[in-house]
Protein backbone atom coordinates (compact mmCIF):
# COMPACT_ATOMS: atom_id res chain seq x y z
CA UNK A 1 0.00 0.00 0.00
CA UNK A 2 2.91 2.39 0.69
CA UNK A 3 4.37 1.44 -2.66
CA UNK A 4 1.17 2.49 -4.42
CA UNK A 5 1.15 5.82 -2.59
CA UNK A 6 4.73 6.37 -3.69
CA UNK A 7 4.08 5.84 -7.42
CA UNK A 8 0.42 6.84 -7.84
CA UNK A 9 1.47 10.22 -9.27
CA UNK A 10 3.30 8.42 -12.09
CA UNK A 11 0.74 5.64 -12.88
CA UNK A 12 -2.96 5.02 -12.35
CA UNK A 13 -3.91 3.42 -9.05
CA UNK A 14 -5.77 0.65 -10.90
CA UNK A 15 -2.61 -0.40 -12.72
CA UNK A 16 -0.52 -0.19 -9.57
CA UNK A 17 -3.00 -2.41 -7.72
CA UNK A 18 -2.95 -4.93 -10.55
CA UNK A 19 0.86 -4.96 -10.66
CA UNK A 20 1.12 -5.40 -6.90
CA UNK A 21 -1.78 -7.91 -6.83
CA UNK A 22 -3.67 -5.82 -4.31
CA UNK A 23 -7.43 -5.44 -4.56
CA UNK A 24 -8.59 -1.88 -5.08
CA UNK A 25 -11.09 -2.30 -2.26
CA UNK A 26 -8.21 -3.01 0.14
CA UNK A 27 -6.41 0.11 -0.97
CA UNK A 28 -9.40 2.43 -0.68
CA UNK A 29 -10.70 0.93 2.58
CA UNK A 30 -10.58 3.38 5.46
CA UNK A 31 -11.25 1.90 8.91
CA UNK A 32 -13.86 3.75 10.92
CA UNK A 33 -13.45 4.61 14.56
CA UNK A 34 -15.98 3.84 17.28
CA UNK A 35 -18.94 1.46 17.37
CA UNK A 36 -20.26 0.23 14.04
CA UNK A 37 -23.81 0.90 12.96
CA UNK A 38 -26.15 3.84 13.23
CA UNK A 39 -25.37 6.25 16.01
CA UNK A 40 -27.81 6.06 18.92
CA UNK A 41 -30.42 8.79 19.05
CA UNK A 42 -30.00 11.66 21.48
CA UNK A 43 -33.70 12.46 21.90
CA UNK A 44 -36.89 10.51 22.52
CA UNK A 45 -40.22 11.50 20.92
CA UNK A 46 -43.45 11.91 22.84
CA UNK A 47 -46.95 11.18 21.60
CA UNK A 48 -47.61 14.92 21.15
CA UNK A 49 -44.68 15.16 18.71
CA UNK A 50 -42.18 16.89 21.01
CA UNK A 51 -38.64 15.60 21.50
CA UNK A 52 -37.16 15.02 24.94
CA UNK A 53 -33.39 14.65 25.54
CA UNK A 54 -32.33 11.19 26.63
CA UNK A 55 -30.88 12.66 29.82
CA UNK A 56 -34.37 13.76 30.81
CA UNK A 57 -35.74 10.32 29.99
CA UNK A 58 -33.07 8.83 32.24
CA UNK A 59 -34.26 11.07 35.09
CA UNK A 60 -37.81 9.93 34.38
CA UNK A 61 -36.68 6.31 34.70
CA UNK A 62 -35.04 7.09 38.05
CA UNK A 63 -38.31 8.63 39.21
CA UNK A 64 -40.20 5.49 38.23
CA UNK A 65 -37.74 3.25 40.09
CA UNK A 66 -37.67 5.45 43.17
CA UNK A 67 -41.03 4.13 44.37
CA UNK A 68 -40.97 2.34 47.71
CA UNK A 69 -41.88 -1.10 46.37
CA UNK A 70 -40.97 -0.67 42.70
CA UNK A 71 -38.59 -3.32 41.40
CA UNK A 72 -39.02 -3.11 37.65
CA UNK A 73 -36.95 -4.54 34.82
CA UNK A 74 -36.57 -2.71 31.54
CA UNK A 75 -39.73 -4.25 30.02
CA UNK A 76 -41.98 -2.87 32.75
CA UNK A 77 -40.15 0.45 32.68
CA UNK A 78 -40.83 0.62 28.93
CA UNK A 79 -44.57 0.19 29.46
CA UNK A 80 -44.55 2.74 32.26
CA UNK A 81 -42.83 5.28 30.01
CA UNK A 82 -45.39 4.61 27.30
CA UNK A 83 -48.18 5.25 29.81
CA UNK A 84 -46.50 8.60 30.48
CA UNK A 85 -46.63 9.55 26.81
CA UNK A 86 -43.22 8.48 25.49
CA UNK A 87 -42.75 6.67 22.16
CA UNK A 88 -39.91 4.31 23.05
CA UNK A 89 -38.91 0.68 22.53
CA UNK A 90 -37.45 -1.79 25.06
CA UNK A 91 -33.98 -1.78 23.45
CA UNK A 92 -33.57 1.92 24.02
CA UNK A 93 -34.84 1.65 27.60
CA UNK A 94 -32.35 -1.16 28.18
CA UNK A 95 -29.51 1.03 26.85
CA UNK A 96 -30.51 4.02 28.97
CA UNK A 97 -30.86 1.90 32.11
CA UNK A 98 -27.57 0.14 31.38
CA UNK A 99 -25.75 3.46 31.09
CA UNK A 100 -26.94 4.46 34.55
CA UNK A 101 -26.59 1.01 36.20
CA UNK A 102 -30.33 0.72 36.75
CA UNK A 103 -30.80 -2.78 35.37
CA UNK A 104 -31.86 -5.56 37.68
CA UNK A 105 -29.01 -8.02 38.24
CA UNK A 106 -29.93 -11.47 36.95
CA UNK A 107 -27.23 -13.83 38.09
CA UNK A 108 -27.53 -17.53 38.81
CA UNK A 109 -25.32 -18.46 41.73
CA UNK A 110 -24.54 -22.19 41.69
CA UNK A 111 -22.80 -24.24 44.31
CA UNK A 112 -19.88 -26.51 43.57
CA UNK A 113 -17.88 -26.95 40.39
CA UNK A 114 -19.49 -28.22 37.23
CA UNK A 115 -18.28 -31.43 35.64
CA UNK A 116 -17.34 -30.41 32.10
CA UNK A 117 -17.37 -32.65 29.06
CA UNK A 118 -14.02 -34.43 28.68
CA UNK A 119 -14.60 -36.16 25.35
CA UNK A 120 -16.65 -34.63 22.56
CA UNK A 121 -17.67 -38.01 21.11
CA UNK A 122 -19.71 -40.20 23.41
CA UNK A 123 -18.77 -43.88 23.50
CA UNK A 124 -21.60 -46.09 24.75
CA UNK A 125 -22.14 -49.82 25.00
CA UNK A 126 -25.72 -50.09 26.26
CA UNK A 127 -28.98 -48.17 26.65
CA UNK A 128 -29.45 -45.84 29.60
CA UNK A 129 -25.71 -45.23 29.81
CA UNK A 130 -25.84 -41.69 28.39
CA UNK A 131 -28.83 -39.34 28.14
CA UNK A 132 -28.74 -35.99 26.34
CA UNK A 133 -31.01 -33.03 27.13
CA UNK A 134 -31.67 -29.87 25.17
CA UNK A 135 -34.36 -27.25 24.51
CA UNK A 136 -35.66 -26.18 21.09
CA UNK A 137 -37.98 -23.37 19.98
CA UNK A 138 -41.25 -24.40 18.33
CA UNK A 139 -43.15 -21.68 16.46
CA UNK A 140 -46.94 -21.71 16.92
CA UNK A 141 -48.36 -19.71 14.02
CA UNK A 142 -51.89 -19.49 15.45
CA UNK A 143 -50.60 -17.85 18.63
CA UNK A 144 -47.77 -15.91 16.97
CA UNK A 145 -45.19 -16.97 19.51
CA UNK A 146 -42.56 -19.58 20.32
CA UNK A 147 -42.97 -22.46 22.73
CA UNK A 148 -40.15 -24.47 24.29
CA UNK A 149 -39.58 -28.16 23.62
CA UNK A 150 -37.42 -30.11 26.10
CA UNK A 151 -36.30 -33.52 24.84
CA UNK A 152 -34.37 -36.36 26.50
CA UNK A 153 -32.57 -38.74 24.12
CA UNK A 154 -30.83 -42.05 24.81
CA UNK A 155 -27.48 -42.01 22.98
CA UNK A 156 -27.09 -45.76 22.39
CA UNK A 157 -30.49 -46.34 20.78
CA UNK A 158 -31.30 -42.72 19.73
CA UNK A 159 -34.66 -43.28 21.39
CA UNK A 160 -36.66 -40.29 22.63
CA UNK A 161 -37.13 -41.11 26.30
CA UNK A 162 -39.34 -38.14 27.14
CA UNK A 163 -40.32 -34.62 26.10
CA UNK A 164 -42.44 -31.66 27.18
CA UNK A 165 -43.72 -28.65 25.20
CA UNK A 166 -44.63 -25.56 27.24
CA UNK A 167 -44.62 -21.77 27.25
CA UNK A 168 -41.50 -21.89 29.39
CA UNK A 169 -39.17 -24.56 30.77
CA UNK A 170 -38.13 -24.04 34.37
CA UNK A 171 -36.01 -26.08 36.72
CA UNK A 172 -39.02 -27.85 38.27
CA UNK A 173 -40.14 -28.95 34.80
CA UNK A 174 -36.73 -30.52 34.24
CA UNK A 175 -36.89 -32.25 37.62
CA UNK A 176 -40.39 -33.61 36.94
CA UNK A 177 -39.28 -35.08 33.62
CA UNK A 178 -36.16 -36.62 35.17
CA UNK A 179 -38.20 -38.02 38.06
CA UNK A 180 -40.55 -39.71 35.60
CA UNK A 181 -37.59 -41.30 33.82
CA UNK A 182 -36.14 -42.41 37.15
CA UNK A 183 -39.39 -44.14 38.08
CA UNK A 184 -39.70 -45.85 34.71
CA UNK A 185 -36.09 -46.87 34.04
CA UNK A 186 -33.87 -45.78 36.95
CA UNK A 187 -31.19 -43.10 36.65
CA UNK A 188 -28.60 -44.67 38.94
CA UNK A 189 -25.26 -44.68 37.16
CA UNK A 190 -26.62 -42.83 34.11
CA UNK A 191 -24.64 -39.86 32.74
CA UNK A 192 -26.77 -36.87 31.76
CA UNK A 193 -25.21 -34.41 29.30
CA UNK A 194 -26.65 -30.91 28.80
CA UNK A 195 -25.60 -27.37 27.98
CA UNK A 196 -25.35 -24.45 30.41
CA UNK A 197 -28.96 -23.31 30.27
CA UNK A 198 -30.34 -21.81 33.47
CA UNK A 199 -32.70 -24.77 33.83
CA UNK A 200 -29.83 -27.26 33.85
CA UNK A 201 -27.31 -25.47 36.07
CA UNK A 202 -29.92 -24.76 38.76
CA UNK A 203 -28.93 -26.10 42.17
CA UNK A 204 -32.18 -28.05 42.56
CA UNK A 205 -31.64 -29.93 39.29
CA UNK A 206 -28.04 -30.76 40.15
CA UNK A 207 -29.07 -31.81 43.65
CA UNK A 208 -31.81 -34.09 42.32
CA UNK A 209 -29.43 -35.85 39.93
CA UNK A 210 -26.97 -36.38 42.78
CA UNK A 211 -29.73 -37.87 44.93
CA UNK A 212 -30.66 -40.19 42.04
CA UNK A 213 -26.96 -41.23 41.86
CA UNK A 214 -26.73 -39.97 38.27
CA UNK A 215 -23.78 -38.11 36.78
CA UNK A 216 -24.28 -34.72 35.16
CA UNK A 217 -21.82 -33.15 32.75
CA UNK A 218 -21.94 -29.79 30.99
CA UNK A 219 -20.84 -28.89 27.48
CA UNK A 220 -18.45 -26.00 27.09
CA UNK A 221 -19.85 -22.61 26.18
CA UNK A 222 -20.69 -22.12 22.47
CA UNK A 223 -19.89 -25.74 21.56
CA UNK A 224 -23.18 -27.40 20.49
CA UNK A 225 -21.14 -30.10 18.75
CA UNK A 226 -20.44 -31.59 22.20
CA UNK A 227 -24.15 -32.37 22.44
CA UNK A 228 -24.41 -33.51 18.82
CA UNK A 229 -26.91 -36.36 19.28
CA UNK A 230 -29.75 -34.26 20.65
CA UNK A 231 -28.86 -31.43 18.27
CA UNK A 232 -29.15 -33.88 15.37
CA UNK A 233 -32.56 -35.05 16.57
CA UNK A 234 -33.84 -31.48 16.85
CA UNK A 235 -32.52 -30.83 13.33
CA UNK A 236 -34.48 -33.84 12.08
CA UNK A 237 -37.57 -32.61 13.91
CA UNK A 238 -37.17 -29.17 12.35
CA UNK A 239 -36.88 -30.62 8.84
CA UNK A 240 -39.56 -33.31 9.05
CA UNK A 241 -42.14 -31.58 11.25
CA UNK A 242 -41.67 -27.87 11.91
CA UNK A 243 -41.08 -26.93 8.25
CA UNK A 244 -43.93 -29.09 6.97
CA UNK A 245 -46.68 -28.27 9.46
CA UNK A 246 -48.16 -24.95 10.54
CA UNK A 247 -49.58 -25.20 14.05
CA UNK A 248 -52.70 -23.23 14.87
CA UNK A 249 -52.45 -23.91 18.62
CA UNK A 250 -50.28 -25.51 21.25
CA UNK A 251 -52.70 -28.46 21.41
CA UNK A 252 -52.28 -29.18 17.71
CA UNK A 253 -48.50 -28.98 18.11
CA UNK A 254 -48.55 -31.48 20.98
CA UNK A 255 -50.72 -33.91 19.04
CA UNK A 256 -48.43 -33.68 16.00
CA UNK A 257 -45.24 -34.08 18.01
CA UNK A 258 -46.72 -37.03 19.92
CA UNK A 259 -47.49 -38.78 16.64
CA UNK A 260 -44.04 -37.95 15.27
CA UNK A 261 -42.18 -39.24 18.34
CA UNK A 262 -44.11 -42.51 18.02
CA UNK A 263 -43.12 -42.71 14.33
CA UNK A 264 -39.49 -41.76 15.10
CA UNK A 265 -39.08 -44.35 17.87
CA UNK A 266 -40.93 -47.25 16.27
CA UNK A 267 -40.88 -46.91 12.48
CA UNK A 268 -38.26 -44.44 11.25
CA UNK A 269 -34.98 -46.03 10.14
CA UNK A 270 -31.96 -44.30 11.65
CA UNK A 271 -28.68 -44.35 9.74
CA UNK A 272 -26.67 -43.78 12.94
CA UNK A 273 -27.73 -47.17 14.30
CA UNK A 274 -27.30 -49.20 11.09
CA UNK A 275 -30.73 -48.37 9.67
CA UNK A 276 -32.67 -49.79 12.56
CA UNK A 277 -35.43 -48.10 14.51
CA UNK A 278 -34.59 -46.75 17.98
CA UNK A 279 -37.16 -49.04 19.63
CA UNK A 280 -35.87 -51.98 17.58
CA UNK A 281 -32.35 -51.22 18.80
CA UNK A 282 -33.67 -51.03 22.36
CA UNK A 283 -35.53 -54.36 22.09
CA UNK A 284 -32.58 -56.05 20.39
CA UNK A 285 -30.23 -55.19 23.24
CA UNK A 286 -32.49 -56.36 26.05
CA UNK A 287 -33.56 -59.50 24.18
CA UNK A 288 -29.92 -60.45 23.66
CA UNK A 289 -29.17 -59.65 27.29
CA UNK A 290 -31.88 -61.97 28.59
CA UNK A 291 -30.92 -64.81 26.21
CA UNK A 292 -27.24 -64.66 27.14
CA UNK A 293 -27.99 -65.61 30.74
CA UNK A 294 -30.95 -68.01 30.83
CA UNK A 295 -32.57 -68.22 34.24
CA UNK A 296 -33.23 -71.71 35.67
CA UNK A 297 -35.57 -72.42 38.53
CA UNK A 298 -33.73 -73.49 41.65
CA UNK A 299 -34.85 -74.62 45.04
CA UNK A 300 -33.64 -72.27 47.72
CA UNK A 301 -30.92 -73.38 50.09
CA UNK A 302 -33.19 -73.08 53.11
CA UNK A 303 -35.81 -75.30 51.51
CA UNK A 304 -33.19 -77.84 50.48
CA UNK A 305 -32.07 -78.37 54.05
CA UNK A 306 -35.15 -79.96 55.55
CA UNK A 307 -34.08 -81.74 58.72
CA UNK A 308 -35.59 -84.55 60.69
CA UNK A 309 -36.95 -82.04 63.19
CA UNK A 310 -39.42 -80.82 60.55
CA UNK A 311 -41.25 -84.11 61.08
CA UNK A 312 -42.15 -84.43 57.44
CA UNK A 313 -40.69 -87.84 56.98
CA UNK A 314 -39.21 -86.54 53.71
CA UNK A 315 -35.78 -85.54 52.47
CA UNK A 316 -34.57 -83.51 49.46
CA UNK A 317 -32.01 -84.77 47.01
CA UNK A 318 -29.23 -82.17 47.42
CA UNK A 319 -27.50 -83.21 44.18
CA UNK A 320 -30.33 -82.31 41.83
CA UNK A 321 -32.30 -79.90 44.05
CA UNK A 322 -35.45 -81.97 43.63
CA UNK A 323 -37.66 -83.40 46.27
CA UNK A 324 -37.10 -87.11 46.91
CA UNK A 325 -40.46 -88.07 48.27
CA UNK A 326 -39.29 -91.32 49.85
CA UNK A 327 -40.23 -92.17 53.36
CA UNK A 328 -37.09 -92.01 55.48
CA UNK A 329 -38.18 -95.07 57.39
CA UNK A 330 -38.14 -97.09 54.14
CA UNK A 331 -34.54 -96.04 53.42
CA UNK A 332 -33.56 -96.90 56.95
CA UNK A 333 -35.29 -100.30 56.52
CA UNK A 334 -37.54 -99.84 59.54
CA UNK A 335 -40.54 -101.10 57.54
CA UNK A 336 -41.14 -102.58 54.14
CA UNK A 337 -42.72 -100.56 51.34
CA UNK A 338 -45.82 -102.75 51.22
CA UNK A 339 -46.38 -102.09 54.93
CA UNK A 340 -47.08 -98.35 54.47
CA UNK A 341 -50.57 -97.73 55.86
CA UNK A 342 -53.09 -94.96 55.28
CA UNK A 343 -51.59 -92.87 58.09
CA UNK A 344 -48.30 -92.77 56.24
CA UNK A 345 -50.02 -91.64 53.05
CA UNK A 346 -51.81 -88.86 54.92
CA UNK A 347 -48.49 -87.79 56.39
CA UNK A 348 -47.03 -87.73 52.86
CA UNK A 349 -49.82 -85.50 51.52
CA UNK A 350 -49.48 -83.15 54.46
CA UNK A 351 -45.75 -82.88 53.84
CA UNK A 352 -46.27 -82.05 50.16
CA UNK A 353 -48.55 -79.19 51.16
CA UNK A 354 -46.04 -77.87 53.68
CA UNK A 355 -43.26 -77.55 51.15
CA UNK A 356 -45.44 -76.05 48.45
CA UNK A 357 -46.05 -79.19 46.40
Amino acid sequence: MTLIDQYKAQAPVEDLCRWTRLAKSHYYYKPTQGVKGIRPSTHTPRQDGTLVPNEQVGEEIKTILSGEFVCYGYHKVTHELRHRGYVINPKKVYRLMDQQNLLLGRFIHTQGKRQWVKHRKIVVSKPLEYLCLDIKYIWIEGERRHYYLLTVLDVYTRKVMGWILQRSIRKMDVIRLLRRLDLEHGLKGVTVRNDNGSQFIANLVRSYLRSAEANQEFTHVATPEENAYIEAYHSILEMEVCRRFEFSSIYEARITITAYVDFYNNRRLHSGIHYKTPQGMWNEYFTALSSDKPQTAQVSEDLSRVTATADTGLVLDMDVDTANFTDRRINEKEVKPEEINQTDLNLFEKSVQLIGG
